[in-house]
């Protein structure tokens, strides 16, 4: 199924980015990889994460690539990444 990155999740990347650079660019760049890379294991499982608690909404999931919470949303025909959020964050 195709995946397809929302502009908000892609800000929420930029900023993960960003703000982990400023102690390690390489480190910044793993990182962001680790997260985007999940998008192939969403697109092949996609109901291989966990609904997520806050929505209570089977369409609505979640995976963990530690610490962060990427969450998706699937429809007929794609998949919509919504956010990439760290753990401890509300939503």
């Amino acid at each position: 199924m195709r995946v397809e990155w929302t502009n908000t999740a892609i800000e929420h990347l930029v900023s993960i980015y960003e703000y982990v650079a400023h102690d390690s660019k390489p480190y910044a760049e793993r990182l962001i990889d680790k997260l985007t890379r999940r998008s192939e294991q969403i697109a092949a499982f996609p109901l291989s994460g966990r609904m997520v608690p806050e929505y209570r909404e089977e369409s609505i999931r979640e995976v963990i690539e530690r610490p962060y919470r990427i969450i998706y949303r699937i429809k007929v025909d794609q998949i919509d990444i919504l956010a990439v959020v760290h753990g401890a964050q509300e939503l």
